[in-house]
Formats: structure tokens, C-alpha cells, sequence
């Protein structure tokens, strides 16, 4: 395999490397995700920032996650589930000479509704082949993905803002904090508070009541809302794909983020590991690369 240049491409950061023989040689991460820079402006922060930084002039790419989004250089058509390594290559769209970008998976036609995943399937198909063939994957974040797979393929998955909902609650609602959500007790308090996930409006309400009546600690009110919101989401989100309560999960993604994941499965009796994030989005593109590499 040739020498190229791989980039997971995020909401507000981009991840790259020069592969050369199956293995990144040299890494950058930049500032400049699709949030952060204008519509189309993807090829040009690829010429004028990405390649010069990693020595990569004339190379060719592949780029996964939001580049291909209506926010990025184009809006790459999603592939349907079931999806294997061998449906996101074909789905593989060229938008200019030797540039490559990764599809994207949707559901259709189930109960839950439909959604829709960039780049989280290029980290599940870079996880260990022995831990993608079959089971439950959790991937923390901005907005968390709970995805099933069977045989390899992406079957079906689900999608909650847990991320998103922290951050507007904690900048702009009554229950606004500057505190750490990292810490520990209000973590603990908040999870044990979050029940089976339902009626989380009223629950929240019940966070702003525990600050009027004094009944939570000074310092805990981000660790508590952090603690309701995912204990909520493990609680309830699996459900949704129609798994037991006791299926093991993987989780992939910022280790801290993925911790406090694995203390909320611990909390309802769910075994979990952990995958690191950036490690599984470059072994996903490498095995894309060699897919497709003459």
C-alpha cells in the first residue's frame, strides 16, 4: 500500500495521518472542524493547512466523519443498514481526483424511527475484528450512538443528545453551573436519580430543587446533571434497539468520557470495555485504505 493521508474529520476537530505501509507515521490534529469553518471550506483547509503539516503534497485521501456532511466539502449519500466494511467502500464517493470520502450509515424503516452516523462506523469497524462481529457498542459524546451489530454489520442503532443536552443546560438554563461534572458525588447522586430514564423533564426540575432546598452539596450540581443524563441514556437508549438489560457493552471513545459511561453500566449491573476513540477511527481508515488501495 502506497503512502496516503487519512483524516476523521469532526463537528469542531480534525484528526490526521500519514499512513505509509499500513501504520500512521505522523499525526496532527486541527482546530478546524465543520462547525468552525465555512460551508465548502473543507478542500481548502485540506490543501492550505492539513497536507503541508504532515508532509503529504499529492498524496492520496480519504476523509471520514463530517466531511461528508452538508456541512463539509459535500453530502456523501448515506449507506442503508445492514452495513459491513465491504458497503461503506462501495459507498465511497470521489469529489475530486484521488480524494476519497467515507459514506455515512442510516437506518430505515425501523420503530424507533430513522437516524443517522458519520464516522462513528469508521470507529467500529477499526475495533479488534474478535469484538465487532456480534454485540452492543456505545459511542459517548456530543451525541452518543447505542449501535447493534450482528455478523459483522451494522444492524441498527439509535442516537441521544446526552452531550448536546449537557451543554445547553449547564450554559443556558436555571440550572446553569460552572462546576466540574466529573465529580464524584454528584455523579453518584445523579444516577441513582435518573431511574429508568422516563420523565427526565421532571427529574432535571428535581436538580434545581435539590439547589433551592440545599439538599445537594455545594460544588455537585455539574456532576449531578452530568450523572442524570447519562444514566438516563444507559438506562433507556439500548431499549430502543429491543436488547436485554444485561447485554455487555463496548464502549468507544475519549477515555474520560467513556469512564464515566462505564461507572453508569456498572451502576444498573452491565459489564462494558473500552476502546480508545482516536485509536479505532485510524485503524477504521487504515482498513478502508487497504480496501481500496491498488
Amino acid at each position: 500500500m502506497s503512502a496516503w493521508l487519512a483524516c476523521d474529520w469532526g463537528t469542531t476537530n480534525v484528526r490526521a495521518w500519514r499512513i505509509e505501509a499500513g501504520r500512521a507515521v505522523a499525526s496532527a490534529s486541527f482546530p478546524f472542524g465543520v462547525s468552525k469553518i465555512g460551508r465548502g471550506d473543507v478542500p481548502l483547509r485540506l490543501e492550505q493547512d492539513i497536507r503541508p503539516a504532515l508532509k503529504a503534497e499529492g498524496l492520496p485521501v480519504l476523509l471520514g466523519g463530517m466531511a461528508g456532511s452538508n456541512l463539509g466539502w459535500l453530502a456523501a449519500p448515506y449507506v442503508d443498514c445492514p452495513a459491513d466494511t465491504k458497503a461503506i467502500e462501495k459507498g465511497l464517493v470521489q469529489p475530486a481526483d484521488r480524494v476519497w470520502i467515507v459514506p455515512g450509515v442510516r437506518t430505515v424503516g425501523q420503530a424507533h424511527g430513522p437516524d443517522v452516523m458519520r464516522g462513528e462506523e469508521v470507529q467500529i469497524f477499526g475495533a479488534p475484528a474478535s469484538t465487532v462481529q456480534t454485540g452492543l457498542f456505545c459511542l459517548p459524546g456530543t451525541h452518543a450512538k447505542w449501535v447493534r451489530v450482528e455478523g459483522g454489520k451494522i444492524i441498527d442503532f439509535v442516537t441521544a443528545m446526552t452531550g448536546e443536552l449537557y451543554a445547553l443546560l449547564s450554559q443556558h438554563s436555571i440550572l446553569a453551573t460552572v462546576q466540574d461534572p466529573a465529580e464524584p458525588d454528584g455523579f453518584a447522586a445523579g444516577l441513582a436519580a435518573s431511574g429508568e430514564g422516563n420523565a427526565l423533564s421532571a427529574r432535571l426540575f428535581g436538580l434545581r430543587a435539590r439547589q433551592l432546598t440545599g439538599s445537594l452539596a455545594e460544588g455537585q450540581s455539574a456532576g449531578f446533571l452530568s450523572g442524570l443524563l447519562i444514566g438516563s441514556d444507559v438506562a433507556s437508549s439500548p431499549r430502543l434497539l429491543g436488547l436485554s438489560d444485561d447485554e455487555p457493552v463496548t464502549l468507544i471513545g475519549d477515555p474520560a468520557l467513556c469512564a464515566a459511561y462505564g461507572r453508569a453500566l456498572a451502576a444498573r449491573g452491565r459489564t462494558c470495555q473500552n476502546i480508545d476513540g482516536e485509536a479505532a477511527a485510524l485503524a477504521g481508515l487504515i482498513s478502508i485504505i487497504e480496501g481500496i488501495a491498488p
